[in-house]
């Protein structure tokens, strides 16, 4: 079939873009941890958040908050097809995903960088970080189990930071995307994690106009532990980031 589609004059690569389309889409969602599993092993990716502009505005932001306060190790659950990370300076990082093959991209993708590693969900063990990040995960977590456990587990393994890239309403779930479902996240951390504060909330310099690949509804929130009050800076200066 796509050999067929390759030689057809002018439609062809059309028809080409739709079958690779069709192909990362799993044909039936049945809950979020299958959907993004079957979707890598269908060849798809992490989606546009993880592309071109707004990848760059992402990676801009999170280098600058690792420069800016000198964290030495930091996490992710949910790292995807490992695109985003080719835009990171991180120092020492982990990451961690639900799909074997999301895994598998990764490593390859990084197998000369001794600084980076990356694990199934599955395997984490109680490792902690100065920073633990989700970047446009927790809208995906359409199962209020898989919701709650996973925000246990991303608060419980941060020793300073977490930061949260994601919408943050209550509008539920999105009308024909059944891998989609809006949290007002910050409603969960006020009730289950109270030695967290928010510290710092960016607006994305990209926001959501109809076109998913040009703009996001997702923003950056910036948590820290209480117990370390103000924030200070590589550079030791005490601040309040807003």
């Amino acid at each position: 079939m796509k050999d067929l589609v390759k030689t057809l004059p002018v439609i062809g690569p059309f028809l080409l873009r739709v079958h690779r389309r069709l192909r990362a889409r799993p044909t039936a969602f049945v809950d979020s941890e299958r959907f993004w599993v079957e979707l890598y092993e269908r060849g798809g990716n992490s989606g546009s958040g993880s592309y071109g502009k707004l990848a760059e505005f992402k990676a801009e932001f999170l280098n600058r908050w690792v420069r800016d306060h000198d964290i030495q190790a930091i996490m992710e659950f949910g790292c995807g097809d490992g695109n985003q990370l080719r835009l990171a300076a991180y120092p020492s990082y982990t990451g961690f995903d639900v799909s074997p093959r999301a895994v598998a991209m990764c490593r390859e993708q990084f197998a000369n960088d001794k600084a980076k590693s990356f694990r199934l969900v599955s395997e984490y063990d109680g490792e902690r970080a100065q920073l633990v990040l989700s970047l446009d995960v927790l809208y995906h977590l359409i199962e209020d189990a898989a919701f709650t456990e996973y925000m246990h587990r991303l608060f419980a393994s941060a020793d300073v930071f977490v930061i949260i890239y994601s919408s943050n309403s209550d509008v539920g779930q999105a009308e024909g995307m059944p891998e989609v479902k809006r949290r007002r996240f910050t409603d969960w951390i006020d009730v289950n994690a109270p030695d967290w504060t928010l510290v710092n909330k960016t607006p994305n310099r990209h926001p959501f106009s109809g076109d998913a690949k040009t703009g996001s509804q997702s923003d950056f929130y910036v948590y820290q532990r209480q117990k370390d009050g103000w924030l200070r800076s590589r550079h030791g200066r005490v601040q309040r980031s807003w």
